[in-house]
């Protein structure tokens, strides 16, 4: 079975400016690699409107996927949703059924201009439910626009997920050892690496109540060549008089 590919696109000034720290990204990369999506790439845009569709085009023709987080409230700098009806060449309208939904479950007069906006969506969309706060996400071909509040995409995401296409899951293992530098071991995992070709290897310096160390990590789809790659590396670790231990530093 071969692994779907898959990008995601955050959309914000508040996340470039250092204000808000990103979370979505290691949330949605667990979850897409227990899925067997392999995430190829992550890119961030402010709110600028013509860089927000040349990302959404670019993406959504270079990977099977694309997944979009931030921009789909009700303030005047939540422009994802109209930016995808431009890069899609449709109406950016009122979604008749979440329109209704939406204007229900509000007081009278309280379904103002600013919350319908989260009602409206690119002609063709499918919303992707929002068990949170009732406003859904969307899917559009093969881009899926949800919210950047953590929480809210993450009750969206568990609704999509069902519909997402899959592969074999990305497994990962990992041994670590304290007190070995980088440089020592970078000519032999190169070696490691060189034989297991389908084996992501990655090497991670760590920092534990000021002592140092290394992390070795093997991703991929195969347990069996993970389990030969991390056997080697923990060789090489033991070859520079470390201790190996398995598994991801605490």
């Amino acid at each position: 079975m071969s692994n779907p590919t898959a990008a995601i696109l955050i959309i914000g000034n508040e996340i470039l400016s250092g204000r808000t720290q990103d979370v979505n990204v290691q949330f949605l990369a667990k979850r897409l690699a227990a899925r067997g999506v392999v995430l190829s790439e992550v890119r961030v845009v402010p709110d600028v409107p013509k860089r927000i569709i040349d990302a959404v085009n670019e993406l959504r023709a270079a990977y099977e996927m694309l997944f979009t987080t931030g921009g789909i409230g009700p303030t005047h700098d939540d422009i994802t949703s109209e930016c995808v009806a431009a890069a899609f060449g449709v109406p950016w309208e009122a979604h008749a059924e979440t329109f209704a939904k939406m204007e229900a479950v509000m007081p009278p007069g309280q379904f103002n201009a600013a919350r319908q906006r989260m009602a409206t969506m690119p002609r063709g969309a499918v919303p992707i439910p929002n068990a949170i706060s009732l406003a859904p996400g969307f899917t559009i071909g093969n881009v899926h626009v949800m919210a950047g509040v953590p929480r809210i995409m993450q009750s969206m995401y568990d609704a999509l997920e069902p519909s997402l296409p899959h592969g074999t899951p990305i497994a990962m293992q990992a041994v670590y050892a304290m007190g070995v530098m980088e440089g020592a071991i970078a000519a032999g995992l190169s070696a490691i690496q060189d034989r297991f070709a389908n084996v992501d290897l990655g090497s991670y310096p760590f920092r534990r109540e000021g002592k140092g160390g290394v992390a070795i990590v093997a991703k991929g789809t195969d347990t069996k060549l993970l389990d030969e790659a991390i056997a080697e590396a923990s060789q090489l670790l033991a070859a520079q008089g470390h201790e190996p231990v398995q598994g991801e530093p605490d």
